[in-house]
């Protein structure tokens, strides 16, 4: 059975899941208005780059203490790629190809696939029967919203569909890295961490594949651009291990499910996008796939669960 040592969802924490499931599903809204003006690398260093500072102040304020080993920063330098620059820069390049809510329905296969390389890479977390039917159906999920045309046509849209999946391994790897290489780091410094490692691997990148940030941009563009970095970012990492704390891990990754319909309302109401029956029900099988992974799904049906 998935415990979540103890911890349960009161009212205060499921205001702040929902909060942080409109924050994260906010960022493929965000993503989709900047794209009007902005290349996706370039996004992903305004992402990244100014949520630092304000990371940084709650950080002093808290009284964190900043690290000052070499490995430590290094370690950082590989999670800010594994879990910012490559995941953020691949969404976004597979949304100038899909729909907003398309591209948080595929990311919502994070959690299984996150299990499945735990699995392998991490002894405390061995891969288990349940891990591999929740990947299995998640990849069942993505398998019927590319259709079968995605064996024979890679068109930009399957790309775009692959390159989200490709972010959502990307995630997994980073977790790994997370607790292989900075557990004993506070986890606030290490969201900060993370984000100055990102910004500067991708100040390099975008100059010499976008040129110097247009700053000339309209009013909707920096808010999204803005917003994306203070409320999809800052505040996001400030709310999970806020979560984390009161709720556990298994109730906090109760947010990949709801990510999705803010997303996909948010791009309905103002983004005039619309989500075909297939995506509908590719995201049933996929949330199917997390509830297994889970594992509470089996503990309503039997007082022994599967492994």
């Amino acid at each position: 059975m998935n415990k979540a040592a103890g911890l349960t969802l009161d009212i205060k924490s499921t205001f702040m899941l929902l909060l942080l499931a409109a924050v994260w599903g906010g960022s493929f809204f965000f993503g989709e208005v900047a794209l009007s003006e902005v290349p996706p690398l370039t996004i992903t260093l305004h992402r990244v780059v100014w949520a630092v500072p304000i990371l940084a102040l709650i950080v002093v304020l808290n009284g964190i203490a900043i690290p000052k080993s070499p490995s430590v920063w290094g370690a950082y330098l590989v999670m800010g790629a594994l879990n910012n620059a490559i995941p953020f820069s691949l969404i976004f390049w597979g949304q100038t190809q899909i729909a907003s809510g398309l591209a948080s329905i595929l990311n919502g296969t994070t959690a299984m696939f996150a299990a499945v390389v735990a699995g392998f890479l991490l002894i405390d977390e061995p891969l288990t029967a349940r891990k591999i039917i929740g990947a299995a159906l998640g990849i069942a999920g993505v398998a019927f919203i590319m259709g079968p045309s995605a064996l024979t046509d890679f068109n930009p849209s399957n790309l775009a569909q692959l390159a989200i999946l490709g972010a959502t391994l990307s995630y997994a790897f980073a977790g790994v890295w997370g607790k292989t290489a900075l557990a004993g780091q506070t986890p606030l410094m290490n969201a900060l961490g993370m984000l100055v490692g990102s910004s500067l691997l991708m100040i390099p990148i975008v100059l010499v594949f976008d040129g110097p940030p247009n700053l000339e941009l309209s009013a909707s563009v920096w808010g999204a651009l803005l917003g994306m970095a203070a409320l999809s970012t800052a505040l996001a990492y400030v709310l999970y291990f806020a979560i984390l704390v009161r709720a556990g891990t298994a109730n906090l990754l109760l947010v990949t499910l709801l990510i999705p319909p803010f997303a996909i309302g948010l791009g309905v109401v103002f983004l005039g996008e619309k989500m075909g029956p297939e995506a509908w029900i590719g995201f049933a099988i996929i949330a199917l796939g997390f509830a297994v992974t889970d594992g509470r799904l089996f503990s309503i049906f039997s007082k022994d669960p599967i492994a």
